[in-house]
């Protein structure tokens, strides 16, 4: 480890460090435009600049300079203060006097730098040049005259994202960065350039001119959108939702989120229960609560618990769920399931449902076999994980399912269940890439577990595990990747069916034959709604979504961004999202409704306030327990061998921008199916 000096301060830094790396550690913050931390050095805008002895007779660029033993760093010299305010002159040459306007005011890097490094005057008396914007889609909105040519957009949208789509035409003043040919983003993590965008020239199209951040109010929760729990900041203005930004979170999403999880917010305003409603006379009318629960008690008291049903949909939160579970079993029901789309899971090892390597742990592996699953469209979060370590090299990616572009280079090894049989037998080549590889990894999709035979491929995805080496005492390379946000947190509380219960499937079987009464969609809207004959239906939820325009009755909840919740991720990490504006009109928090349902029901639970509802979470898993920590699952049995169709695996998803009532009541997702997919107004649903 070389040794320097900084300022004078001697300090010891690992080898490979830059100097702006070194007097990072130690404590001297040195001004950047094009330098970042997650992406490769380009040494654009000479902002970092400081002198070095040994070394050249000027200033030198921090970012681009490797340590070595001996150096001597000097960052606040005469020469280094002239040389910041002359690079600070030539970067304010061209840009406008926009900040009054500008979106960026008051988070903008550029403003905070000319302040701390520029001398207040410019000397340039020439015409200011002019860039014409870009449309970049509906997403990213451009002001390209504010432009310092960072190039930091062009590096994330190529190293990161892996989706080749920026970059710069010209040299020196008549440089542009823009997409070449005029075109829309294609990249699900888009939007996170303007995050990292220095100036204004990148901002929100959609929160354009809306809001100034010292308006806001900021709580820190979780994303609901995907399985991966991504840390978000949720902005506020009174009691509306302006907007959601990443929160830095090493273990889940580094830095970024995808554009659902940032733009999905503004249909958190659309389409909302906000009020109980009946269904009278074949129509739904408004009722307050205690004519809802009414309705509800005279259909449900008395009622056989067998001809009873509850299932609970992908947004539920941990503590709505539990409370949902202990209804029911008050009810004498033993029919609860959390699988919508019925995949074959839970009832074996935690292992068996967990994305046991964990997200951060991918950059461990070497080799990865992907079984049924788009993890690009699914969880992009984790498929710019699997990109990155692709990066470093040594890492091969085999696929087994749909033949798509995951931004890396992968080896398509069949389409469905017959290639799988032949890596679990050991016949297909594929098996030595696997058993060469010190840390291998398969990821098992819902595209491959929610099917007829997802337990036979549950079993030959765990055999292939076990048979390469994926599973020792110091690597779990056993992965399951979900989509549902509460899927995990289910699983772990056991939403599944008791002794002779039913699952969803043969909960729909009973509701269109009459044998099951009453249905209860806890935010379930993901089932085919005419199966479920003429069932009393209840709903609960905070959209008017398909489960709504079915019900009976109607109960208003609160979302994601409304409530005090524990959410469950993908690797089993329970996470606290945070109440950052309070549900609208009537509606409540879910837990509260099912608590309050239960007292007129006669089987009244058992708390009072949410703490001792936690209480009782973490006596049925030590997971609620351990907030914020992936708590590791012991290797067991799960899975069932049997056969399995030769239908090949489909992806579960088949329009990103809209897979939950939120999205689809989005504006601004709709917008981007339209410009991205090329799905016209009637299939988004939306009017314009």
């Amino acid at each position: 480890m070389p040794k320097l000096k900084i300022d004078g301060k001697e300090i010891e830094v690992p080898a490979g460090l830059n100097v702006l790396q070194a007097c990072e550690l130690a404590g001297v913050e040195i001004p950047r435009f094009c330098y970042h931390e997650r992406l490769s050095v380009a040494g654009n805008c000479r902002m970092c600049l400081v002198e070095l002895k040994p070394g050249p007779p000027k200033p030198a660029a921090s970012c681009a300079m490797p340590v070595a033993e001996g150096q001597e760093v000097f960052t606040n010299t005469p020469m280094v203060r002239k040389a910041r305010e002359g690079v600070m002159e030539f970067l304010l040459i061209n840009h406008p006097l926009d900040c009054p306007i500008c979106d960026q005011g008051g988070e903008c890097d550029l403003q905070d730098q000319s302040m701390a490094y520029g001398v207040g005057r410019s000397r340039f008396d020439e015409n200011k040049r002019a860039v014409k914007d870009k449309d970049l889609g509906p997403l990213v909105e451009t002001h390209m005259t504010r432009c310092i040519h960072c190039t930091r957009c062009i590096r994330f949208s190529t190293e990161v994202a892996g989706v080749e789509e920026m970059g710069a035409t010209g040299r020196g003043e008549h440089m542009e960065v823009g997409t070449y040919i005029e075109k829309c983003l294609t990249s699900e993590l888009s939007a996170n350039i303007i995050d990292l965008c220095p100036v204004g020239a990148l901002t929100s199209k959609p929160y354009a001119f809306a809001a100034r951040p010292w308006e806001l109010a900021r709580t820190e929760t979780v994303d609901v959108m995907d399985a991966v729990g991504s840390n978000i900041r949720v902005d506020t203005r009174g009691t509306a939702v302006m907007r959601v930004l990443p929160v830095l979170n090493e273990d889940i999403n580094e830095e970024w989120i995808s554009d659902k999880t940032r733009y999905a917010c503004d249909g958190l305003r659309r389409q909302r229960l906000d009020t109980p409603f009946v269904r009278r006379d074949g129509a739904l009318s408004p009722a307050n609560w205690d004519e809802a629960f009414a309705a509800i008690v005279s259909r449900l008291r008395g009622m056989d618990g067998a001809k009873i049903a509850a299932i609970a949909g992908d947004l539920a939160d941990a503590e709505a769920m539990c409370a949902l579970k202990d209804l029911m079993e008050g009810l004498g029901s033993p029919n609860v399931d959390c699988r919508q789309d019925g995949a074959a899971l839970g009832g074996g090892a935690r292992s068996g449902w967990l994305f046991n390597t964990t997200i951060a742990g991918i950059e461990n592996a070497d080799a990865v076999l992907i079984v049924g699953s788009d993890p690009r469209r699914e969880a992009p979060i984790i498929n710019a994980r699997i990109r990155k370590r692709w990066l470093r090299g040594g890492f091969k990616a085999g696929v087994v399912g749909p033949n798509i572009d995951l931004t890396y280079s992968t080896e398509h090894l069949g389409a469905g269940p017959q290639t799988l049989k032949e890596i679990a037998d050991g016949s297909h080549p594929f098996c030595g890439t696997l058993k060469a590889a010190e840390k291998p990894m398969i990821v098992v999709g819902q595209g491959a577990l929610a099917r007829a035979d997802g337990a036979a491929v549950l079993a030959a995805a765990r055999k292939i595990a076990e048979d390469c080496g994926a599973v020792t005492d110091d690597w779990n390379g056993f992965n399951v990747l979900h989509r549902a946000a509460a899927r995990v947190g289910g699983l772990e509380l056991g939403l599944l069916p008791g002794m002779g219960g039913r699952d969803v499937a043969s909960i729909l079987d009973g509701a269109s034959k009459g044998e099951i009464d009453a249905v209860y969609l806890l935010g379930a809207d993901e089932i085919p709604m005419e199966r479920l004959g003429k069932a009393f239906v209840i709903y609960q939820g905070h959209h008017g979504d398909a489960g709504a325009h079915r019900a009976d009755v109607i109960l208003p909840g609160a979302a994601y961004t409304e409530k005090n919740a524990t959410y469950v991720n993908t690797e089993g990490r329970a996470q606290r999202g945070r109440r950052a504006v309070f549900p609208p009109g009537e509606a409540r928090e879910d837990w509260t409704i099912l608590r309050a349902l239960s007292d007129p029901l006669g089987c009244k639970l058992p708390y009072d306030d949410i703490f001792a509802l936690r209480r009782r979470m973490a006596g049925i898993s030590p997971v609620f327990d351990e907030i914020g920590l992936a708590v590791p699952a012991e290797w067991g049995a799960f899975g069932t061998a049997g056969a399995m169709d030769d239908a090949s695996f489909a992806t579960p998803i088949a329009n990103f921008y809209m897979t939950d009532p939120v999205s689809r009541a989005s504006e601004t997702m709709a917008a981007c199916s339209r410009a991205v997919l090329g799905l016209g107004r009637e299939a988004t649903g939306t009017d314009g």
